[in-house]
């Protein structure tokens, strides 16, 4: 039977081809119009946005990093200074293989095993991005084969840069320091500071000494060079460039003689001294034995050496000046004397019996003089000029504990001098509330006794000893001590001086003050501690010498040098200011394990003196 094929309805297809013509003309509309929409959004509203990125991507903002401010003495002989030379980096984030690269570079130029255990460690230190030196201070081969084998060494870079160099060497470095690359922890206090941006391009920062204390002067001002790069990133030109400003110059109160007549006049000894101008605070001379040449910094410390220098026995690390802090012994008499005037617990004219000893009521023990015997009738002048130990025994006793400390500490004894340098300890004066503190004990008389002598819980620095004997020398003033004297700006090469800055005047009776004065010049003149230091100079020196124990001796043992090793020897220590008349420059000497103060540490003083006050030389120093 044959099947009839119904004919179409070709008004009804043609319906539908339009319906769905119409359909897709209308999405094809909303394609373009969703693509208008996202043009015009492109073009219009992003426009600087995406004007930017492209001109990002064409244009490079290069940080460079400023010259560091210069550090000279006060006669403007050059402490720390710039120089420049190449250096090798790697990038590591642009290297295919870094172990290959570094070995085609150790094909080229020679690498040390030390060298690339510095680069190591750095490497770990910093992130991919970041360049790396390899190796610094290239020769002019070295830079020109790199050149030439630049185009097959991904990742490797030749620079320019510059690098500090501290001419003064190991005695200026606990004063001017030293400088480091820069890692997490200062990045975490730049940030922290909102200083960070000022160090886009820079490599290192102040680690220690003024380099440290004076980094925001020092530093300077990062600039950016506006550079056009090609699609691989190499630049093309410079289209502007925002120059960078240098950092400030620093002019010290120090005199590098004067530093270096003083650092000769140690010996072979260890110790710290301190010489100050009693009237301004400024710092003549800050020595301490033994130092470290700074200029091992600077590249990066190679880790044995490192080790060397902190496992000594012998702490070149640390600034004895500043950090060193030590009983002051004897030094601290004059203080007592000018306590027990000012209290009214004693005239110049009273005077005591010295048998040898000192003994307590209802006691047995006997506090010792130095001097076998004792020194037989003694005013408060020969007190200070003999150093007896049984007139001060007595004045603590009836001056107590914390009379004595609430007077000394006028002096500034038990805290910081506030000296522009990082680090200062604040050494210890005791008192009855600290050792309830501190040991949970009660204060005891027999430690009255010996602190009239600056021993028993007694610590000081030389520099607090150098500020205390400054006020007797300036007639109460207490100073707050300063390294730096001036400021530069290179834009206008105009030394601004920086004020001097007091921390309070005592009042002292003139009378007192004088008594005071006479015994510490009679400390050198025939007869005095110190006599024999001074002998033949040709202005006078008020002083006083100290011992400060190392080692306890039994009670009626004596102290005998022969049977202890040289590091249980006692400390020498000298204060003193010159010329007595018109005082100019004081100075505080310690002498580890030296022994005696007179025969020790006065000798160094006498040298510093000699030198600043007559331009006079140790005859058997190197000029």
């Amino acid at each position: 039977m044959n099947r009839v094929t119904p004919l179409k309805n070709l008004d009804r297809e043609l319906a539908h081809f339009h319906g769905r013509l119409k359909v897709g003309a209308a999405f094809v509309a909303l394609l373009a119009m969703a693509l208008l929409v996202r043009a015009f959004y492109l073009q219009i509203v992003q426009h600087e946005h995406y004007i930017q990125r492209a001109e990002n991507n064409r244009i490079s903002l290069v940080p460079t990093a400023p010259n560091r401010g210069l550090i000279v003495d006060r006669n403007e002989r050059i402490l720390a200074e710039n120089y420049s030379a190449y250096t090798l980096e790697v990038t590591r984030a642009q290297t295919h293989d870094l172990e290959a690269t570094l070995a085609e570079v150790g094909k080229l130029i020679e690498i040390t095993p030390g060298q690339l255990r510095r680069f190591r460690r750095l490497l770990a230190e910093s992130h991919e991005f970041e360049t790396v030196p390899l190796k610094n201070k290239l020769t002019d081969e070295e830079v020109a084969v790199l050149a030439a084998n630049r185009y097959h060494l991904p990742g490797i870079e030749v620079k320019a840069r510059l690098f500090r160099n501290y001419q003064a060497g190991p005695g200026m470095a606990h004063v001017v320091g030293f400088i480091g690359r820069i890692n997490d922890r200062d990045m975490k206090r730049l940030r922290e500071t909102q200083r960070a941006p000022n160090y886009q391009g820079s490599v290192h920062i102040g680690k220690t000494g003024l380099e440290q204390s004076y980094e925001a002067v020092l530093h300077g001002r990062t600039g950016f060079d506006q550079m056009e790069t090609d699609a691989s990133g190499r630049a093309v030109r410079m289209l502007s460039r925002i120059p960078p400003v240098p950092g400030k110059d620093l002019r010290l109160h120090l005199d590098l003689g004067l530093q270096e007549v003083a650092e000769h006049a140690f010996g072979d000894y260890l110790g710290g001294l301190v010489a100050l101008d009693p009237h301004t605070g400024g710092v003549l001379a800050l020595v301490s034995r033994p130092g470290f040449d700074p200029n091992l910094f600077v590249d990066g410390i190679d880790p044995e050496t490192w080790k060397a220098l902190n496992e000594s026995p012998e702490r070149p690390m640390v600034n004895r000046a500043l950090r060193g802090i030590y009983p002051p012994g004897s030094t601290i008499k004059p203080l007592m004397a000018m306590a027990g005037l000012e209290l009214g617990l004693r005239s110049p004219a009273d005077s005591i019996a010295d048998p040898g000893y000192f003994t307590l009521p209802n006691s047995r023990h006997q506090f010792r003089d130095w001097k076998k015997g004792g020194h037989g009738t003694v005013d408060l002048r020969k007190s200070i000029a003999q150093s007896c130990d049984i007139y001060y025994y007595r004045l603590a006793v009836d001056m107590g504990i914390d009379r004595m400390h609430d007077y000394l500490a006028q002096f500034g004894l038990g805290e910081k001098t506030g000296i522009d340098l990082e680090g200062e300890s604040a050494g210890l004066l005791p008192s009855r509330e600290w050792k309830q503190r501190r040991f949970k004990q009660a204060w005891y008389p027999g430690e009255t006794v010996i602190a009239g002598i600056g021993q028993g819980f007694h610590l000081t620095t030389p520099l607090q000893l150098a500020v205390a004997t400054a006020m007797l020398a300036n007639g109460g003033k207490r100073i707050e001590p300063r390294l730096v004297q001036a400021v530069r700006d290179p834009l206008t090469n105009v030394w601004q001086p920086l004020p001097a800055a007091t921390k309070g005047q005592l009042a002292f009776d003139p009378g007192n003050l004088q008594a005071v004065r006479e015994g510490m010049i009679a400390v050198t003149s025939p007869g005095g501690t110190a006599s024999r230091a001074a002998a033949g100079a040709p202005y006078t020196i008020a002083g006083k010498t100290g011992t400060a124990q190392v080692v306890g001796i039994k009670q009626g043992a004596r102290y005998d040098a022969s049977r202890l090793a040289r590091k249980h020897l006692d400390h020498a220590l000298f204060i003193a200011y010159a010329p007595a008349e018109n005082p100019t420059i004081v100075v505080a000497v310690m002498v580890e394990n030296g022994e005696h103060g007179s025969s020790t540490a006065a000798p160094i003083a006498r040298a510093v003196f000699d030198y600043y006050l007559t331009g006079k030389r140790p005859g058997n120093m190197n000029l």
